[in-house]
């Protein structure tokens, strides 16, 4: 006697795959990757304000400002040093590299002078800013059971900081240094650069 439809069964059902394809990378890596690449940068950014206020002295005019914008970056960092503890995430492998460029390149351009090192600090925060506000977008544009509200306050918070150095080092010179578009150009690249790999690396 013929089944009836009722009584035929698919031998295959569609099931949602268990791992990540190929090329997949969940919001649990991305948040990870964007843990690891903020913790390198504010690490980077505490060494660049020691190597200017290494060279610059207690004495400069303008030692206040830069005292004023390395306590906050150190603040960042620790803040980053925390989430990344309780969550477990690896910093980035290339910390080591990062301790000794980022302070060469604080005491370079604090050795060329005051206004070649406010280019220096409105070019990494405009990067930083533009990285930050990256984050933002992508973080908003998950659903609500996906959102990572924590790491979402703390890039705001963050993001207005950097985004006042950068206009304490535009009111104060910064583009008025010798040569500054190249000076900028240059240090905006090795930023860019530095982003891309402390996230993989």
């Amino acid at each position: 006697m013929p089944k009836t439809e009722a009584e035929y069964k698919p031998t295959t059902t569609k099931q949602k795959p268990a791992l990540p394809l190929p090329g997949d990378r969940g919001f649990g890596a991305d948040t990870e990757r964007m843990l690891r690449v903020d913790h390198a940068g504010e690490f980077g950014a505490v060494r660049i304000y020691a190597g200017q206020r290494a060279v610059l002295g207690e004495n400069h005019p303008r030692a206040g400002l830069f005292k004023h914008m390395y306590e906050q970056e150190e603040v960042h960092l620790a803040r980053f040093n925390k989430m990344i503890t309780e969550r477990g995430v690896r910093p980035t492998l290339m910390a080591p590299f990062w301790h000794v460029a980022g302070f060469a390149l604080g005491a370079t351009t604090a050795l060329m002078g005051e206004k070649a090192a406010m280019a220096c600090t409105a070019a990494v925060e405009e990067v930083i800013d533009d990285h930050y506000q990256h984050q933002r977008d992508s973080l908003a544009a998950r659903a609500d059971a996906d959102r990572d509200h924590e790491l979402e306050e703390v890039i705001e918070t963050f993001q207005a900081e950097e985004v006042e150095h950068m206009e304490i080092a535009k009111a104060h010179g910064a583009e008025d240094a010798t040569g500054y578009p190249l000076l900028s150009g240059l240090i905006k690249a090795g930023c860019r650069t530095a982003i891309w790999i402390s996230k993989r690396v």
